[in-house]
C-alpha cells in the first residue's frame, strides 16, 4: 500500500529572496498557512501517512511548525480561541508520521529524493515538490485523483499540466505519443527530457511536481550522473526506467498550478486561496472590485 511521500525542503529560495533570507521559503504563508501544511495536507488527504522531509541546516522552522507547541495551545485554551487552538494542534493528523532526513550537498533533486532511500526502501513512494501548489477544482483533489489511478493499475503516475511552448525549456516535459491524456485521466509515457529546447520538446506536457514512482527508480538514482544543470535528475532516473522497459503513466491534472517558488506564483496563490478563505473572502474580493486590476 503506497502511503510514503518524499518532500524535499533543502533548497535556498533564491527565487523569493530576500523573504527567504532567514525564513525558508516553504515556510512563506498562503493566506494563514505556510505553503509546506498546504502541500502536507494534499498529501495526508491522498493516503500518505508517512511524510518524509528532505532538508539541510537552516530548516528547523519546518519541522517545528509540525511539532506541538505546549506553550502556545495553554495560552488559546485559557482563553477559549478553539479554533485557533484546532488550527495549530491539529495539523498533523493522528496515525501521520513526519521524518526529518538530511541532504548533505545540493547536487539535484534526484540526489535530494536519494537521501530518503533507506526509509522508503523497497516499496514504491509518492514524491511532492513543497514550491508547486494545486487550488483543485473538484471534489477530490488531483494528487488523490493519482494515487488512486496507480492503486487501480499498479502503475506509477507522474502529474502534468499544458504549458506553452515557448515555456517547455522550464520544465521536465514528456511524451505521451499521440495519446495526450485529458483532464483528470493518465495515458503511457514514451520518453521524458529535462528542459529541453523548444524545438527539440518532444511536446508542451510539463511535470508538475508530483509523482507516484516504483522503488526501482531508487536504485536507478544511486547510479544516475550528473544531467541538466550539472544535477542529479529525476528524470533521468525515470528515462532510465522506461528504458529498461518499466511502465509509467502520465496523469493531467485539472485544477490550477501556483509556482510559489518564485514572487508571482506565490502572490497568485494567496489571491486565489484567499478568494476561498472564509475569513478573507468577502474583503478581498471588495478589494479586488476597487483596483484597476489592468493597469
Amino acid at each position: 500500500m503506497l502511503n510514503k511521500v518524499v518532500i524535499p525542503v533543502a533548497g535556498l529560495g533564491t527565487r523569493v529572496l530576500p523573504a527567504s533570507k532567514a525564513i525558508p521559503k516553504e515556510m512563506l504563508p498562503v493566506v494563514d498557512k505556510p505553503v509546506i501544511q498546504h502541500v502536507v495536507e494534499e498529501a495526508v488527504a491522498a493516503g500518505m501517512t508517512q511524510i518524509i522531509l528532505v532538508t539541510r541546516s537552516g530548516k528547523a522552522a519546518v519541522e517545528d511548525h509540525f511539532d506541538r507547541n505546549a506553550e502556545l495551545e495553554q495560552v488559546l485554551e485559557s482563553k477559549n480561541k478553539d479554533a485557533l487552538l484546532a488550527s495549530v494542534r491539529d495539523i498533523l493528523p493522528a496515525g501521520v508520521q513526519l521524518i526529518s532526513v538530511r541532504q548533505d550537498e545540493a547536487k539535484g533533486l534526484g540526489h535530494a529524493v536519494l537521501c530518503a532511500a533507506t526509509l522508503t526502501g523497497s516499496e514504491d513512494f509518492a514524491v511532492m515538490l513543497p514550491d508547486m501548489l494545486i487550488d483543485t477544482n473538484s471534489d477530490t483533489p488531483d494528487f488523490q485523483q493519482m494515487v488512486s489511478a496507480y492503486a487501480d493499475s499498479g502503475v506509477g503516475q507522474i502529474m502534468v499540466e499544458t504549458v506553452p511552448p515557448e515555456h517547455v525549456e522550464r520544465y521536465g516535459i514528456v511524451d505521451c505519443g499521440s495519446q495526450q491524456p485529458a483532464k483528470g485521466s493518465s495515458s503511457p509515457m514514451h520518453d521524458v527530457v529535462e528542459k529541453p529546447p523548444r524545438e527539440q520538446a518532444p511536446s508542451n506536457l510539463a511535470i508538475v511536481g508530483r509523482y507516484v514512482l516504483p522503488a526501482r527508480v531508487m536504485e536507478l538514482l544511486k547510479t544516475t550522473a550528473p544531467g541538466a544543470g550539472n544535477e542529479i535528475q529525476l528524470t533521468d532516473a525515470i528515462k532510465t526506467l522506461m528504458q529498461e522497459g518499466g511502465d509509467l503513466n502520465a496523469f493531467t491534472m485539472s485544477g490550477n498550478l501556483y509556482d510559489c517558488g518564485n514572487k508571482a506564483g506565490l502572490l497568485q496563490a494567496n489571491v486565489a486561496f484567499g478568494l476561498k478563505h472564509p475569513e478573507t473572502a468577502e474583503e478581498l474580493r471588495s478589494f479586488l472590485r476597487t483596483q484597476k486590476l489592468d493597469s
